[in-house]
């Protein structure tokens, strides 16, 4: 007998959060694990939005809310839109929900048709393809290498739309690669979407904050295309607030209409508390956030250069975000203490995981065969003994 429905034997497990999982296992059983999984800030939430919080609940803001979210924080995130990414929003474009995940998931599910193919830049984060299958659209993968700096060129994308191609789903900065789209590249891909009316455009920009150097650009931004564009964010990344769960997205109001019913027969509206310290996050100064994305400049530097020492791997610096992502397919055929024969990504991450207690995840989680993706959302002294043992489990091969 079958266990479970016919949509859910297609989809897979997250592996960042099966890794992660595997970790707390192995924490509880007492072996010394350094966990570099999770895409985490390991700050505390700032205490204003804190101090907002606790408020709602002396004064008993305790009862459901709307469904597409508190006003005052749909105004706030328009506000947020317009004036600092330029996209042309307001309240009745935004919706709030239970983190930027669902925000995706509830733009997929009402624009996605069984069968219609959905455009994916390689490497992509993990749940992206898995939200396509749930809306029983077809991923259309399209690699983007190291030497394209992991990002979709205009002209990939003009020769991957199809007849049946309803949408394209990128981040920037990008969760695995750090990678950041300029003005310039963004608009040669809306040169070709312009010829393509019936594609959707979903930017997903929860790194948004986490950059180092470069200026963030929404593709919102862009008018030609801002009908078609639906843009996601939220206060996880940048305001160490990942507990709350509270993302939104900006998108022409038919979709964000769409989305709100979806939303209504599925979880209703977010966390009444947590909406009101997503709204103090929205309208306080940004002093913490980039003292946080100082803090996480200062790391990168410095495990990029730990991590470039070690024999058989094969990085650049990331642009934003909080992670590295080696090829490290060199290593491929070499063989670990115990005779086993290193053939994959997932091979060496779990090599590492069970030889010197180092918890990474497989490039395959994000769509490639050559990479691991290590987060330096940790501390310096984390960053240090976690490519110490790196350096010590890829001398052990043979």
């Amino acid at each position: 007998m079958k266990l479970g429905s016919d949509r859910l034997q297609v989809l897979e497990e997250s592996q960042t959060l099966a890794i992660s999982k595997k970790v707390r296992e192995l924490k509880a059983a007492g072996r010394d694990i350094l966990g570099l999984t999770l895409g985490e800030p390991d700050f505390e939430t700032p205490e204003p939005i804190r101090a907002a919080a606790i408020q709602a609940i002396q004064e008993g803001f305790t009862h459901y809310p709307p469904v597409a979210g508190i006003p005052e924080l749909r105004k706030a995130v328009a506000d947020k839109f317009l004036h600092t990414n330029h996209i042309p929003s307001s309240a009745a474009q935004v919706i709030i929900s239970t983190g930027a995940k669902q925000s995706i998931l509830n733009a997929i599910m009402v624009l996605v048709n069984p069968g219609e193919e959905v455009i994916l830049p390689v490497p992509f984060w993990v749940s992206y393809a898995e939200m396509v299958k749930m809306a029983e659209g077809k991923a259309v993968l399209i690699p983007s290498g190291k030497e394209e700096d992991f990002k979709l060129s205009a002209e990939k994308l003009e020769a991957a739309i199809t007849p049946a191609t309803r949408m394209i789903i990128f981040s920037s900065p990008s969760n695995p690669a750090g990678a950041m789209y300029s003005k310039e590249e963004l608009a040669q891909l809306v040169k070709v979407l312009e010829n393509h009316p019936q594609v959707y455009v979903l930017s997903d920009e929860i790194y948004e904050f986490i950059s180092y150097g470069k200026p963030h650009i929404s593709i919102g931004s862009f008018p030609s295309i801002a009908d078609r564009v639906i843009t996601v964010n939220g206060v996880s990344k940048g305001f160490a607030m990942t507990g709350w769960r509270i993302g939104f997205m900006s998108a022409p109001v038919w979709i964000a209409e769409l989305c709100e019913k979806y939303q209504g027969q599925v979880t209703s509206g977010a966390c009444s508390i947590a909406q009101k310290a997503a709204l103090a996050a929205m309208t306080q100064d940004l002093g913490p956030t980039h003292r946080m994305t100082q803090a996480f400049h200062r790391r990168r530097d410095l495990f990029y250069d730990l991590l470039k020492q070690i024999p058989g791997f094969t990085l650049s610096p990331p642009d934003g975000a909080f992670y590295m992502y080696p090829d490290i397919s060199s290593l491929f055929g070499k063989i670990t203490p115990q005779g086993k024969t290193i053939h994959s990504p997932m091979d060496f991450s779990l090599y590492l995981l069970e030889e010197v207690g180092v918890a990474v995840v497989s490039g395959e989680a994000f769509g490639t065969n050559d990479h691991i993706r290590l987060s330096f959302a940790c501390s310096v002294e984390t960053l240090v003994e976690a490519a110490d043992r790196i350096k010590v489990a890829v001398s052990r091969l043979i």
